[in-house]
This record gives structure tokens, C-alpha cells and sequence, in this order.
């Protein structure tokens, strides 16, 4: 295989963008569009041979260096003069090896490497000065004209403010990919001519070189399904961003997994989904999240670097930098924050919250509680209401419930605070001590007390559910009053 170089155009700002971040960096399903154009490269045979491509910046752009610093190599192009200059930057780094340079662009992000792979092929096959791709496009507009002679080669490019109308009525247009014979180009980039009206160097001015050298030019004929076009506004981008989701959403339901309506499901391309996954309408997936075989994520649901298990339910939630396992359930209308686990077969009801916090296994949150900044037991019961008091206004404080504790509706525990194995919590209890392993705190503030029976196993219907009447307080004297604060009724 011959030596190849791949060089990326990105100097430009993208001034049509109107936006201080660099057009190449801007988003297409959770990546910047430049990547994909790597992508592209890597997945040629070539680009697997670990050629690193180099990419063309200016100092408008150098942000784009931090971010592909592990993918590329660089070359700055001072001013913006036109493709041609870019090119002759990228040659002052282009090893010297090199048989043959790859031209594609920054902000063309749905090339593929089988494209790139069929413009490299017809170079070498009739041994070209330059391969380029061309589309027959259904409406050529201000796109640059390929140019044929009476035999059907290719004879040059023109722009189409400079083109003559018999010129302009043709539809073969440039769709700005090249692979030039590297010794060639060398030889004579320094031919380009600054153009009278702009003062820039045109790539496509080579073409016209090349034919005056007595060299072939090729073409590659594309179909017109937008693999080429350029992203240079806002509009743009939408339409390539849904171009992407479209292939994206494809390969997934051909690896297995089920999309009700697939136009309405959003997916970042670093998500990755089992087997048997079924995505309902309206779901959004974002960044490095994973979901396990035969797990749903119902409509409305927002996940956001977040780990799902297997078998799992998602119901109209959000759950973002956190973790629900095997087979769990959230929602709908719950929020899990970053830095929580739902446990193996928990259930997080309607309306619930945690953050910072690990639910055990089997256990239950019940509708409209928070938890924040908590360890959860195994088979805990979670009642409606109930929360954890987890900031006091300077640093946030922790909770802890051990293994079959029972917490009652409308419960406060104020951290820090903790509740032991079996222990309960009566309804509407503000609980500002610690629970001893299979005690009661009932009242306000809590009293710590001897339950009357011992608690059963948790309401598998997931109502809300309170602790049952407590005996009296086994610390209070007899004679003490009814109404006695806590302090004075536990002496």
C-alpha cells in the first residue's frame, strides 16, 4: 500500500455560524463534527495503519487543538488565503514518504471512509495526478462546476461566479474531496495564482494544472444524498445532525434494538444499547451512557451519562452521572442525580428525587420523597414525603438506613443521622437523633420508643405507607406529662 497523508481543512471560523465557537467543534449527536471526519480517515485501511491525519487550523480555531490533541497532527495556516494555501501548510509537515495526499474537508461530517476508500482506489488505478468526488446534484446552485471536454475527462473546475452559462448549465459539481500523486503536488502547488477577485489560492485551480501537465484527472461520481455537503449555518447543522441520527438510529434496530418511532428518538453516538432494548418516543440519550439487554426507557425519559442495568424501566425520568441496576424501576416524573445508584430491583416511585445516593437492593422510594447524601439498605421502605434534611446551610451531611427499615409517610430525618437495621419511623416524625436497630421515633421532635409489633415485610403494591402505633416511650418516666417536650419526657 502506497503511502497516503490525509490532510483536514478546518481553519475557518464559521462566520456563518455566528458563534465564538469554531464551526468544526460544534455538535452532531454529542460530538464535535470534526470527529467524524477522523473517524472517516481511521477507518480506511490506510488511517488503520495509524497515519495520523494533519489537520489545518488558524489561529481563529486553535481550541480545536486541546480537543483532538490525541488524534491528529497540526499545521497553522497564519492567514485565511484560500484552500490552496491551507495545502501548502499542510505539505510543510507531510513526511516525506508519502506517495499520495488525501484533501477532505472539516465540516463535511457524513463522509465515510468507503467514500474515501473509492477516491484513493481510482487514483491509483489510472495512475492520476489528482482523484477527486463529484456529485450530479439536483440543484447545483452556487456550487463550483466540474468541467468535462468532448470525451468526457476532466478538464477543470470553475466556480460558478466565474463560470459561462453553457458552464453553469451543467450539474457535475466539485464535492471538494481530493487525492493528489504527492510528488506531483509539490511540484506544483506553487503554480496557484492568487484569484483576481478574492487574492485567495483555489485548490481546484490544480485541476487545470494537472490537465496542461498531460496527467489524468479522475472523478468519482456520488449519488446526491448530502454525504458532501458542507455545514456552514445553523440550518446546516440540523440537517446533518438528522442525517446522523438516521444512520445512527439504523444501526442500532439492526443490532436488535426496538424504537417505537425512530424520528423522535435522540441519540448521542458514544451511547451505547443491548440487545432487546426498547426506546419509547420522545426519549433523549446523551453522552457515555449504556443501557442493558431487554431494559425500556419509557416516553419522555432523559438519560444523561447514566448506567443502566439489565431489564431495567425508565418511566418519563431523568437520570443523569448515575447507575440503575438489573432490574429496577424509575419513575415516571423522578429525578436521579449524579452520584446515585438505584439498586438491584429497586423501585423509585412518582415524583422521587435522590442524589448522591445508593438505594439498596430491593428497596423502595416511595412518591414525592427526597433523598440526598444517603446509604439505603437492603428491603428499606421508603414512604411518600419523606426526606432527607441533608444541608444545614454550610456543608451537606449524611444518611444512613440499615437493612428492613421502615420510614414512615412525611418523615425528616435530619442529617447527620442514622437509622438502624429494622428500625421505624412514625408519620410526619422530624427525627434529629439517631435510630437505634429496631426501635421506633415517633413525634416532633422524634421520641425514641419500642414498637408495638415488629415490622413485616414491605407493601409490594408501593402505597404510602406510616409505622404502626407505637407502645409508650420505654425512657419516659410514668409520671411525666403527655405534652412533655422530648428533652424532658427521655430525662
Amino acid at each position: 500500500m502506497p503511502g497516503t497523508a490525509a490532510v483536514v481543512l478546518a481553519a475557518g471560523l464559521g462566520t456563518r455560524m455566528k458563534s465564538a465557537t469554531p464551526k468544526v467543534l460544534h455538535p452532531l449527536c454529542g460530538r464535535p463534527m470534526l470527529a467524524y471526519v477522523l473517524d472517516a480517515w481511521a477507518s480506511t485501511a490506510d488511517g488503520e495503519a495509524g497515519g495520523r491525519p494533519i489537520v489545518v487550523f488558524s489561529p481563529a480555531v486553535a481550541a480545536l487543538i486541546d480537543v483532538f490533541a490525541d488524534r491528529a497532527v497540526f499545521a497553522l495556516q497564519d492567514e485565511p488565503r484560500g484552500t490552496g494555501d491551507a495545502v501548502g501548510a499542510a505539505l510543510a509537515i507531510v513526511p516525506d514518504e508519502a506517495t499520495e495526499i488525501l484533501v477532505l474537508s472539516g465540516d463535511v461530517p457524513l463522509v465515510t471512509g468507503a467514500d474515501l476508500d473509492a477516491i484513493l482506489e481510482a487514483r491509483r488505478e489510472d495512475d492520476a495526478a489528482i482523484a477527486l468526488a463529484s456529485v450530479f446534484a439536483a440543484d447545483p446552485a452556487e456550487l463550483g462546476r466540474v468541467v468535462r471536454s468532448e470525451f468526457g475527462t476532466v478538464e477543470r473546475i470553475v466556480e460558478a461566479r466565474d463560470a459561462e452559462p453553457e458552464e453553469l448549465a451543467g450539474n457535475e459539481i466539485n464535492a471538494g474531496l481530493y487525492v493528489f500523486d504527492a510528488a506531483w503536488l509539490r511540484r506544483r502547488i506553487a503554480a496557484l495564482a492568487p484569484s483576481a477577485a478574492t487574492g485567495e489560492l483555489y485548490l481546484t485551480d490544480l485541476v487545470r494544472l494537472a490537465r496542461e501537465d498531460g496527467r489524468i484527472v479522475a472523478a468519482v461520481a456520488f449519488e446526491d444524498d448530502g454525504r458532501f455537503d458542507g455545514i456552514n449555518d445553523r440550518s446546516q447543522l440540523a440537517a446533518a445532525e438528522w442525517s446522523m441520527r438516521v444512520r445512527l438510529n439504523e444501526a442500532h434496530m439492526r443490532a436488535g434494538v426496538t424504537m417505537r418511532d425512530p424520528s423522535t428518538v435522540y441519540l448521542d453516538w458514544t451511547v451505547e444499547l443491548g440487545p432487546d432494548v426498547t426506546l419509547e418516543p420522545n426519549v433523549i440519550l446523551r453522552g457515555t451512557t449504556s443501557v442493558g439487554a431487554g431494559s425500556i426507557v419509557g416516553a419522555g425519559s432523559q438519560l444523561i451519562d447514566a448506567t443502566i442495568g439489565a431489564n431495567a424501566a425508565v418511566w418519563a425520568s431523568i437520570v443523569e452521572s448515575a447507575t440503575v441496576e438489573d432490574d429496577a424501576t424509575v419513575g415516571p416524573f423522578s429525578h436521579v442525580r449524579p452520584g446515585s445508584v438505584v439498586g438491584r430491583g429497586a423501585t423509585v416511585g412518582n415524583f422521587a428525587e435522590l442524589k448522591n445516593t445508593h438505594l439498596g437492593p430491593g428497596s423502595k422510594q416511595h412518591h414525592m420523597s427526597y433523598l440526598g447524601d444517603a446509604e439505603i439498605g437492603e428491603g428499606v421502605n421508603i414512604g411518600a414525603g419523606a426526606i432527607t434534611a441533608n444541608y444545614d446551610g454550610t456543608k451537606k451531611n449524611a444518611t444512613t438506613i440499615g437493612d428492613g427499615a421502615f420510614i414512615g409517610v412525611d418523615t425528616m430525618l435530619i442529617a447527620p443521622i442514622e437509622v438502624g437495621p429494622g428500625a421505624r419511623t412514625g408519620a410526619g416524625a422530624v427525627v434529629t437523633r439517631d435510630v437505634p436497630a429496631g426501635k421506633l421515633a415517633v413525634g416532633i421532635p422524634a421520641r425514641i420508643r419500642e414498637p408495638r409489633v415488629k415490622p413485616g415485610p414491605i407493601d409490594a403494591t408501593g402505597d404510602a405507607a406510616s409505622a404502626l402505633d407505637p407502645a409508650p416511650a420505654v425512657d419516659a418516666p410514668a409520671d411525666a406529662p403527655a405534652d412533655a417536650p422530648a428533652e424532658d419526657a427521655a430525662g
